[in-house]
């Protein structure tokens, strides 16, 4: 966000890594890198807590062995950005990420209720430009789960930042969904939405 007539400072991923080893924030301050800005996460209440343990049991069912099923641990998404979506999926084992966190996730999902407006514009904004294939958000205010994908081919002017998905669809609680990098996975949206 811009503020007339006042400069800001922005930072990179490799900075905002280097504050953390330094221990610049506190034990537990729940910081995320957005392009190049620190946003601090919103708090957790309990539908929202629940969504993400009920996502994380649907994905790891649906994705298996030989995938990375993350539960809010960051991303490097690009050379301003370090979101910690709630959950992210990388091919592999976390024994593959302890030396670096994963570049291209085949899916990210994020719970939404506070932050749903972020999540549905900034957020897809961020992860479309990061060329994330797969973005979910379990939207709890609405109790639908709305599935982004086919990040765009050329930057847009009126994207947040630069880019948007092509492809939105909002699901309901009778419907199934399967991940693109796992096709013949199904997941029932009820079994995302607490």
């Amino acid at each position: 966000m811009a503020l007339s007539g006042v400069r800001t400072r922005r930072w990179t991923r490799v900075e905002y890594d280097r504050m953390i080893e330094q221990g610049l924030f506190r034990p537990g301050e729940r910081l995320e890198l957005v392009d190049g800005a620190l946003v601090v996460r919103e708090p957790q209440g309990t539908p929202h807590a629940t969504a993400i343990r009920m996502a994380e049991e649907a994905l790891r069912a649906a994705f298996g062995a030989g995938w990375e099923v993350r539960v809010q641990m960051p991303v490097a998404l690009d050379d301003a950005s370090e979101p910690e979506p709630d959950l992210a999926v990388a091919p592999g084992s976390f024994r593959d990420y302890r030396h670096a966190h994963p570049r291209q996730p085949v899916l990210v999902l994020e719970v939404a209720d506070t932050s749903l407006a972020f999540d549905r514009h900034e957020k897809a904004s961020l992860y479309a430009r990061g060329g994330i294939l797969d973005y979910w958000v379990v939207n709890l205010v609405d109790g639908v789960l709305e599935v982004s994908r086919e990040p765009g081919r050329a930057p847009e002017e009126t994207a947040p930042f630069g880019w948007r998905y092509q492809q939105t669809r909002r699901l309901g609680s009778g419907e199934l969904v399967s991940p693109l990098a796992r096709p013949g996975a199904q997941i029932a949206v009820a079994d995302l939405i607490p």
